[in-house]
Formats: C-alpha cells, sequence, structure tokens
C-alpha cells in the first residue's frame, strides 16, 4: 500500500487570524505587484503564527522572493514538499513526469531522483509506490541539505556529486525509474526567465548549456548502465529541444518516446531499457 505524505514539519496548527490580517496582507502584496495577491496571502496566512510573522512573509514576498522560498514549502503531486532558499521550486508541470513514470512502471521498486533539487521528484515517487530502495542525488549542496528533509522520512538516501558519480555503484542495472530533472535552459537565455527564477534559483539548475541539452545528452549517454531491463530514463524538456533529445536517448541505446501535455505545456522524453529475453 502507499506510505502516506509526510507534511511539512510544523510547531502549531493554523492560526485563526481576524479579517484584517487578511485585508492588510492582500494591500500590501497587491502594492508590490503580486498577480496573485489574494492566494498568496491566505498560504502566508495559513503558514504563518502570529501576525508580526504575516507582516514578515508579506515584507519578503514583495522583495521578489518566490512564495515557496517564503513560505517554507510548496505543493507538488498532492503533497508538501520543503522548499529552502536557493533550492530550486519544483513546478507543477514536472507533476507529468511523475505520472508518466508510474504509468511506465508502476511496480518498480528501485527509484532514482538524478539532480533531485529539493527531491520532490523522488518523493512523489516513493509515496505513490509504497516501500521502494528510493536515492536522490544532486551536485548543489544546498539542494542536497534541502532534499534530505523530504526523502530520508520516506526511507530514501540523499547523494551529493555529479550526476551518476554521486549514486553507489551496486545500484548498476538495478534502477526501474530513473527521473533526471535536468536544467535544459540554453545558456543564452537564462537572461529571459522571470525574476523569481534567475534571481533566486541556482544557475547549476536552470542554465542547460548552448542548446539546454548538455546534462541531458550526459545523462542519456549514460543511463544504460544503470537501469534495470525495461527500467525507463524520464526527462523534462522544451517542445522545441525534443526531436534533439529524443535522437540523444536513442543514440543511447533507449527505446525512446516524446509525452506531452498541453495545458501544463509540458514535455517528457521517456527512455527504456530494452527487456532481455
Amino acid at each position: 500500500m502507499p506510505v502516506s505524505p509526510p507534511p511539512v514539519p510544523s510547531r502549531f496548527a493554523p492560526v485563526p487570524f481576524p479579517p484584517s490580517a487578511r485585508k492588510a496582507a492582500v494591500t500590501a502584496l497587491r502594492a508590490a505587484g503580486c498577480v496573485f495577491a489574494e492566494d498568496a496571502a491566505e498560504l502566508i496566512l495559513a503558514t504563518a503564527r502570529t501576525e508580526r510573522e504575516i507582516t514578515d512573509l508579506v515584507a519578503r514576498r514583495a522583495t521578489g522572493l518566490p512564495l515557496e522560498h517564503v513560505l517554507g514549502w510548496a505543493e507538488f503531486h498532492g503533497r508538501r514538499v520543503a522548499v529552502e532558499p536557493g533550492v530550486f521550486v519544483p513546478r507543477r508541470r514536472t507533476e507529468f513526469l511523475v505520472d508518466q513514470a508510474l504509468a511506465q512502471v508502476p511496480d518498480a521498486s528501485v527509484v532514482v531522483d538524478l539532480c533531485c533539487g529539493s527531491g520532490a521528484v523522488g518523493a512523489a515517487l516513493a509515496t505513490a509506490l509504497g516501500p521502494v530502495e528510493l536515492h536522490a542525488a544532486d551536485v548543489d549542496p544546498a539542494a542536497v541539505r534541502c532534499a534530505r528533509r523530504n526523502v530520508e522520512p520516506l526511507g530514501g538516501h540523499v547523494h551529493e556529486g555529479d550526476l551518476f558519480s554521486a549514486l553507489p555503484a551496486a545500484l548498476r542495472g538495478r534502477v526501474g525509474i530513473l527521473a533526471a530533472n535536468v536544467p535544459y535552459v540554453p545558456t543564452g537565455e537564462v537572461g529571459l526567465l522571470p525574476p523569481e527564477a534567475r534571481e533566486h534559483e541556482p544557475l547549476v539548475a536552470l542554465d542547460g548549456g548552448a542548446d539546454g541539452l548538455e546534462v541531458l545528452r550526459r545523462v542519456a549517454a549514460g543511463a544504460s548502465e544503470w537501469l534495470a531491463p525495461g527500467g525507463c530514463l524520464l526527462v523534462e524538456t522544451g517542445e522545441h529541444q525534443s526531436p534533439a533529445a529524443l535522437a540523444a536517448f536513442t543514440g543511447a541505446g533507449l527505446t525512446a518516446r516524446l509525452a506531452a501535455h498541453e495545458e501544463l505545456y509540458a514535455h517528457v522524453v521517456i527512455g527504456e531499457r530494452p527487456q532481455v529475453y
């Protein structure tokens, strides 16, 4: 049976603040140019413990800090994931990658979340699959520290290092689901990202090299060594990058296909290691 998703740790139950507190928060957020001021205010009031803390959280949001960094958590695949300042915020469109992984290998017993950031993808997969051997890895020490808050309560392990070099050698040939939320923004387009991303998230989680696919190619090239027969690699990419990403997968010996979700504007390349008969 799937395990219950643990909530983000909280020392207090939500405080019933007076309507005036909500009104003041909405007014301040609107004045700062926050598009969804009412929604942000509701989340801040649900997180804060005192009216003074509401004021502090609103002030932090007004400076442009991502709402998830202000709150300390993000909603992802039906669960709250701890998110710390300086760590990549999991995108809702990446939930599509999780769904595709679960559909592709519903009985996976070994899961790896590569380029894990907060560990949101790995935690979501482990929550849905039930007891699994879960490993997550990232090159960024801040991401590793944050991911441990989300992955270790599920019995998982988080490793620091560059892609596959961070993983225990005993995982070779055993991985059922290899999810790699690699950076895929071309270097020349990083400056076009919203300020919340380019100013508050690590560049290593955004910049995918000249064409955005440098890290993806490295992951595809090494995946077969780690995947179990029938195991799959899943990587999110941009729509215009999909043909080149598919070519990288097939060139690495994987049976590749593209899955897309128009509403979420999500594009996931899925590569399966062929079964051995």
